[in-house]
């Protein structure tokens, strides 16, 4: 994955970051067994997905890739498996 920049993008990391605090306080709650706390976070967990969606429909999300680039793509790793 680390050839694609897979998930490195502006939506991608900021779904993230919401998500894991909203894992954080979910956690943080259940621990202190209060279960409207925990549903709270388990809410922002799932906004946090939808944040990341919204904003790759902003187009900050990763690009598609052409079909000229695919292409590319793969006469390169053909290049890479004949040698």
């Amino acid at each position: 994955m680390a050839g694609t920049s897979h998930g490195h993008t502006p939506a991608a990391w900021t779904g993230v970051i919401i998500s894991f605090i909203g894992f954080c306080v979910a956690g943080v709650f259940m621990v202190a067994a209060n279960p409207l706390g925990f549903w709270v976070g388990i809410a922002v967990v799932f906004g946090g997905g939808l944040v990341g969606l919204a904003m790759r429909a902003a187009g900050l999300g990763a690009q598609k890739e052409s079909a000229e680039m695919a292409e590319a793509r793969a006469r390169a790793g053909q290049a890479q498996i004949s040698h």
